[in-house]
């Protein structure tokens, strides 16, 4: 290329038009790179591997039967074994290196356990090695003796598998059962039975509590404790059924551990599993994983509070900043006066866009929870003092903290959506008769709608994935009941709830189990993603027809 051509094309602007196409790609790439990575180590989570059973050379000479799966292989340099303390014979550089998963916590003191290739005397793939997921102690790997009901053998041998299986299928109906009954028909007695003494307290404190009211108030008391007693009398009865089992499994070394059934949530043989056996199984393990209450610390079970937290979290912030964002923009642009104070106005709002998100949450607790909520319970609650009520961190708080953060977002789409709007638009209507309020009620307003959905997937965007924020203001590790359930008001903004963000945080960070915990901080953060995703993709459909509808004004 010439100096004359290459100025030319130098001024054609076409080196930045190729940077920029060359930035998008790169962009791309690094997006879907990471979402790819993510979903790999998080969904591989889900699937059953094979259980293999290793004789492996210990330190000291003796050889050992271990019993787990591979979840991760790397190379390390024999030098940085041998400085360990590790004593090896072997002539390469490297050796491979297996981290492997044996569960038996309960014996062994730890799920994990690194091992060495060199060091492997001879592994097999046993067909009857199980895998017993459970509620205490995570996994149990192992073989399965015996089935025991209240103590003497009733299965044992080929036929113990198949009496575990329905077993196993009898306790998990009466778990539901259980649950079902506490937090259902007891937790609502119990919530009764709070509102009740919050009543009486509150009569006190009035002066009202006459001998007739507290008579009834102590008739109702006498009603629910009766049906409660009744609901403990089925409790107890469901308790002894599911305790009525028990099990035998041989675990590492040989021993045999007896363990109520009670404690099992699923049981399965991996090796003896056919490929659509391990992708049923995979959808399963998946569709828990959505649906079920997080269990052991959040290192299994499922997630489903902190999805309902997060959903609700997001509509009850976009119900809030919607219409304050929408108002303070028509302000700014139709009525404000155009000057120095609405420039310095809007040079505040955009550089509030900027701050810190943490510094929204101590702003929300100092003045959302102590200011406003401490005043309210001292005017409307004074009854369950010392206790607070809105007092103290909750949903309501954490909606209002990140509609106060997302709030620059809406009113910067929303003025830039009415600036775009022709000034004949509103002279016709002007010319119509229409007063200003009415032009724009009626034909602004609905014309600056797309631009008020793009404020709105912005925030929401912003809002779904904020984490320091909340935890100042209302987000915890696990919530005991959901905001929304069947007692009156029915929602209940004062509670507390969990995040998938901070639950990311707290699996990631704070768990106790850092190896069973850290493919679930994946299949999580692919969760996350995919509802913003979700929800972005509702709120571009909703803008999309807005757009469509008023195209033709425009023009």
């Amino acid at each position: 290329m010439s100096k004359g051509n290459f100025k030319s094309w130098w001024k054609s602007g076409a080196p930045w038009v190729w940077l920029n196409a060359g930035a998008v790609t790169l962009s791309m790439i690094a997006v879907v790179g990471l979402l790819g990575l993510i979903a790999v180590r998080g969904l591989a989570h889900f699937w059953a591997p094979d259980v293999y059973e290793f004789r492996y050379e210990q330190d000291d000479g003796e050889a050992v039967t271990l019993y787990g799966s591979i979840r991760d292989t790397e190379q390390v340099t024999v030098a940085r074994l041998r400085q360990a303390g590790m004593q090896l014979d072997v002539e390469s550089e490297f050796v491979d290196r297996h981290l492997i998963k044996m569960g038996n916590r309960d014996q062994l003191g730890g799920d994990f356990r690194f091992i060495v290739e060199p060091r492997i005397i001879e592994r097999g793939k046993p067909v009857n090695i199980a895998m017993v997921e459970r509620t205490e102690w995570g996994d149990q790997t192992g073989f399965l003796r015996t089935v025991l009901e209240n103590g003497e053998v009733v299965a044992s041998g080929a036929n113990a598998w198949p009496a575990f299986e329905r077993r196993i299928a009898r306790v998990v109906e009466l778990r539901e059962q259980i649950n079902q009954l506490e937090s259902d028909e007891i937790g609502a007695i119990n919530y009764a039975l709070e509102q009740l003494r919050l009543e009486e307290r509150r009569l006190e404190l009035e002066d009202e509590l006459t001998p007739e009211r507290f008579a009834d108030l102590e008739r109702r008391r006498a009603e629910l404790d009766e049906r409660y007693a009744a609901l403990l009398k089925d409790l107890n009865t469901l308790y002894e059924k599911i305790n009525r089992d028990s099990y035998v499994m041989e675990v590492q070394g040989g021993i045999e551990v007896e363990l109520p059934l009670a404690r099992v949530v699923r049981a399965y043989k991996p090796n003896a599993m056919s490929f659509p056996g391990k992708l049923g199984f995979w959808f399963e393990k998946l569709w828990e994983f959505i649906s079920e209450e997080p269990r052991e610390a959040n290192t299994e079970g499922g997630v489903f509070p902190a999805i309902f937290g997060t959903v609700v979290l997001v509509m009850l912030m976009s119900v809030v900043v919607t219409p304050f964002g929408v108002i303070a923009a028509v302000y700014l642009k139709e009525y404000a006066r155009q000057g120095t104070l609405t420039r310095i106005i809007r040079i505040a709002v955009n550089n509030l866009a900027g701050v810190p998100s943490i510094v929204y949450g101590v702003f929300g607790l100092g003045f959302f929870v102590y200011f406003l909520g401490g005043n309210i319970d001292r005017l409307f609650y004074p009854e369950a003092a010392p206790s607070p009520v809105f007092g103290t961190p909750g949903l309501l708080w954490s909606a209002l903290t990140l509609a106060l953060l997302t709030l620059p977002v809406v009113i910067v789409a929303t003025e830039e959506g009415l600036a775009r709007i022709p000034r004949s638009i509103r002279e016709g209507s002007y010319a119509l008769g229409a007063t200003k309020a009415e032009t724009l009620w009626r034909t602004v307003l609905p014309m600056a709608s797309p631009a008020m959905m793009t404020g709105l997937i912005l925030a929401v965007a912003r809002a779904a994935g904020e984490v320091a924020p909340l935890m100042l203001v209302g987000v915890v590790k696990l919530a005991p009941s959901l905001p929304i359930d069947g007692n009156a008001p029915f929602v209940h903004l004062d509670r507390k709830f969990m995040h998938l963000g901070f639950h990311i945080y707290d699996v990631g960070f704070q768990s106790p189990n850092v190896e069973a915990a850290r493919p679930l901080v994946y299949a999580t953060a692919l969760l996350l993603v995919a509802i913003i995703v979700i929800l972005n993709l509702a709120a571009v459909r909703i803008r999309n027809r807005l757009r469509e509808k008023y195209r033709a004004l425009e023009n």
